[in-house]
This record gives structure tokens, C-alpha cells and sequence, in this order.
């Protein structure tokens, strides 16, 4: 009979340990707080010799002009021909057939077979601010903030269902589980607080069909789990499991602390296994993360003029209410924030779907840039605003289909022109034609404002080197200031 030498039979047995433990060893987050020189005690205090993050970027490439980015995320895809981009032509057509020539041998998501008629804009647009810019009338808020934003109106995208699209637009690939860009720049530039994750998201919804949003969108892929986004939760507990269970005592946890660290650095000795590093790294996060997440959610800190300028309202769970975070968290030296509002899949009455999501998103972006510009941050902050495709010019009922051959988006801020309109579509609003900017070159442009040259920030996993934009991408140089 074979026999297990001893030493690997104690290294299987903390491999068994480790594994059934780390699914309730959150809750020792407490320990640290209440007596923080509890880890540093340690007989093998492997989590003092874990260094703050401070990216693989040590050099930028280019002078950076971003610090942070809010992406505003409309999940759902918004009608680009309700919200930024008027076609009369369409309106002086709608009812008619849709001309062959623009739909043959294009991908459609649920109108395949139908008959394909012309459906004109359900609101008109205005000019507005010193630029001029052509906005519905749907969205007077970021009407007002005209001379800020830079309108994208030419945006292409490659997946035309919501899941693969939301992939794309967040890791530059259809294929699920690849890095998430908000992990990218994390483990490009690190984060600078401590006390938070460099990477948050925040969901909201509202307005329409709300389409699921999976964890994976804010993954680290193939990157160390160190970079994945972290939801937080705006209602109730803002972390699942952070808080202690009931009954047990700070020195019962001290225990379990100290027995746990001792563990972790033995089997990291023996092994020098990357993943255990990096657990010991969060589970110090999560320490910290129960002072400062509290203090961040409470919004009923600020003064009320601020909170009525985003129409936010404490514990709601609103987008409005997220949009107030997002800028807390700004401050706060979070790098990449990201907040999901569902609420924007309008397959039929398009025109009352907009009007409600839009009552529900419009002000509180506009407070945003209102907001960081008084503070002096938007010089720093990039706010991204868009879905992951738009909406096709062809009738769906009194809808719109999944449309990915052009749609719109808008960016405000750190080295982004504002006050201009880029890039176009067609009379119909069904290709884009000038000035094309594909989701690869958003890309592009976004790393680049933080000072990285998107063909250098590379992983290499599996005999390759991976890139965020892939083997594409350009730097959209014309939008930037």
C-alpha cells in the first residue's frame, strides 16, 4: 500500500482547511479594526510583506489627463434616434418600407422575417448651448450641460444580443472571460485608497425591461482576482458578508485571525502560490472596508442643496442616488466606478419607455457634471455615458430593435472636447458613415487618457500576449483637447 509522506499529508490537509474555510472567512473582518496591530503581531505576517498595488504602468506613456472614470452604463441599449441623433429624412419616411438596399445581409436581432417599415423619432431635438448641439428634447438636463460633452454619434459595435454586447462593450470580446476594463486599468495604474476597492459598480433600474447584468461584466478574467470590480449594494448591507455573524466575540475572531494568517503564510512558503497573496490582501481589504463603506453610503451627509441637484433621496437605490456616490467615490481615489442603470430595452412603445427612463437618469447625469466641475474634479474625472449598442431605424410595433451598425454615446472631461458633435450616421440613422469609432478605439481613447499606450498594457496568459483593445484599435485624437 502506497503511504503519504507526512509533510504532504499536512499540506493536503491545509489545502482542505483553506478551501472549506474561505467561504465564511469574511466575517473576521472585525478583528482588525478593533485592534488593528492584531495582523502585524503575527508569528508569520505574510500580509505586511503584500505592497500596495501601484500598477505595471510606472512610466506613463503619454501625459495623463484622467485620474478616474465614472462610466455611466444605460444597459439595454438607448434609441440613439430618441436621445442624440435626429433624422428628418426618417421622419419624413416613417410608415414607409425601409429601403433594401440598408438591411440586406445585416445581423437583426428579432425582426428576421418581418416586414421592415421606417419609424421616425418619437421626440424632436433642439439646439442647444453656445455649440449648438442637437439633443431631444427628452433630455433637458444634459441639454443644459451641451458645452461639456463630446456626442459620439458613430459608434459600431460587434455582438447585437445584450449578454455577448455587454461583454464587448466591457472587455473588447465576445468571448466571456476575459479581463474586464475597469481591471485592465487597475492592474495598469493601481488604485489610491487604500480603504476601497480601485474598481466599483452599482446597479439601478427602472424605465423598461431589465435585462440581467452578470457579475462577469466586472471580472478580472485571467488577471489576479486582486483587479475584479466589487459591487456594492444601495439598499441594505453594501457588502454581502462583511458584517460579523451575531454571538461572536472580538476574541474569538482574534483567534480565528491569528490561526488563519499563521495558515495562509505556511501554505504560501511551501508553495508560493500567487493566489494566496492575494487573498490575504483582500481579506485586509475587507478589514478596512467596514469603516469606510458605511461612511461612503451615507448620503444623508450632504447638504440638501447637493442632494436635490441630483434628485437623489438616502437608501433609495437610485440611479440618481448612484450618480451621488459615484462622485463620493471619486473623491475618495476609487479609479474606475461603474454604474449600470436597467431600464433601457424598449422592443415596443419606445416613446413612453424614454420618457420614464429618461426622468429617471437625465438630471442626475447632468448633476454629475455640474457637480465635479464645481468641485474642480472634471478635469480629472472621464464620465463615459452609453449602452452597449442602440437601436434600429425599422420598426418593432412601436419599438425598436437591437441595432449595432451605429448608435450613440457622449464623454465629458479629462482631455475630452466639449461642446462638439463627432462622427455620423446615415439619413436613416442606420450606418455609421464619418468618422467611425468602434468600441476597440473607445478603448483606445480611454487608456490613453490615462497616459497608456493600449498596445503595451499587455498580459501574457496561455503563450500569448492580451490586450484590452486586442490586435485593433486607434487613439480618436480629434475628440481630444
Amino acid at each position: 500500500m502506497n503511504r503519504i509522506d507526512p509533510k504532504q499529508k499536512l499540506l493536503l490537509t491545509r489545502r482542505t482547511f483553506l478551501g472549506k474555510s474561505v467561504r465564511g472567512v469574511g466575517t473576521l473582518a472585525l478583528a482588525s479594526l478593533l485592534n488593528p496591530s492584531l495582523l502585524s503581531a503575527a508569528e508569520h505576517d505574510h500580509a505586511a510583506q503584500i505592497e500596495k498595488w501601484l500598477g505595471v504602468i510606472t512610466t506613463p506613456h503619454v501625459p495623463p489627463k484622467a485620474k478616474r472614470i465614472i462610466h455611466l452604463c444605460m444597459a439595454g441599449g438607448p434609441s440613439h434616434l430618441e436621445t442624440f441623433d435626429y433624422k428628418p429624412k426618417l421622419a419624413e419616411m416613417h410608415g414607409q418600407p425601409m429601403p433594401e438596399s440598408f438591411t440586406k445581409g445585416q445581423p437583426i436581432a428579432q425582426l428576421q422575417g418581418a416586414t421592415l417599415k421606417c419609424f421616425g423619432p418619437t421626440y424632436p431635438f433642439s439646439k442647444h448651448g453656445a455649440s449648438g448641439q442637437e439633443i431631444s428634447d427628452a433630455f433637458p438636463h444634459i441639454a443644459s450641460i451641451a458645452d461639456d460633452i463630446c456626442i459620439i454619434r458613430s459608434m459600431q459595435t460587434e455582438q447585437i444580443n445584450h449578454d455577448p454586447a455587454h461583454t464587448f462593450m466591457n472587455t473588447g470580446t465576445g468571448i466571456a472571460g476575459r479581463p474586464s476594463m475597469g481591471s485592465w486599468l487597475l492592474y495598469g495604474l493601481g488604485s489610491e485608497n487604500e480603504n476601497l476597492p480601485g474598481y466599483v459598480v452599482l446597479i439601478s433600474s427602472g424605465g423598461g425591461q431589465d435585462q440581467p447584468i452578470a457579475a462577469r461584466q466586472w471580472h478580472s478574467g485571467f488577471l489576479p482576482g486582486q483587479f475584479q470590480g466589487v459591487q456594492l449594494h444601495a439598499t441594505g448591507d453594501p457588502v454581502h458578508y462583511v458584517n460579523p455573524p451575531a454571538g461572536v466575540t472580538t476574541d474569538q475572531q482574534r483567534d480565528i485571525v491569528n490561526a488563519v494568517q499563521r495558515l495562509n503564510g505556511m501554505l504560501d512558503d511551501t508553495v508560493d502560490d500567487p493566489a494566496i497573496a492575494t487573498r490575504i490582501s483582500q481579506y485586509e481589504m475587507a478589514f478596512r472596508m467596514q469603516t469606510s463603506v458605511p461612511e461612503l453610503m451615507d448620503i444623508s451627509t450632504e447638504p440638501q442643496s447637493v442632494l436635490e441637484l441630483y434628485g437623489a433621496k438616502p437608501g433609495d437605490g437610485s440611479f440618481a442616488s448612484n450618480c451621488l456616490l459615484a462622485r463620493r467615490l471619486a473623491e475618495r481615489g476609487v479609479r474606475f466606478i461603474q454604474l449600470y442603470h436597467r431600464g433601457w430595452d424598449h422592443h415596443g412603445d419606445v416613446k413612453g419607455g424614454i420618457k420614464v427612463t429618461s426622468g429617471l437618469v437625465d438630471k442626475a447625469s447632468a448633476a454629475l457634471i455640474t457637480d465635479l466641475k464645481q468641485r474642480g474634479m472634471l478635469d480629472e474625472t472621464l464620465v463615459v455615458w452609453g449602452g452597449e449598442f442602440g437601436r434600429t431605424p425599422m420598426a418593432q410595433g412601436t419599438g425598436r430593435d437591437h441595432h449595432i451598425r451605429g448608435f450613440s454615446m457622449w464623454l465629458a472631461g479629462a482631455g475630452i472636447k466639449g461642446g462638439i458633435t463627432y462622427g455620423s450616421t446615415d439619413e436613416l440613422g442606420y450606418y455609421a458613415v464619418d468618422n467611425i469609432v468602434h468600441v476597440h478605439d473607445f478603448h483606445a481613447t480611454m487608456l490613453h487618457l490615462f497616459g497608456i499606450n493600449h498596445e503595451k498594457l499587455t498580459y501574457r496568459f496561455q503563450g500569448r500576449d492580451f490586450r484590452l483593445t486586442d490586435v485593433h484599435g486607434r487613439v480618436v485624437r480629434d475628440i481630444l483637447a
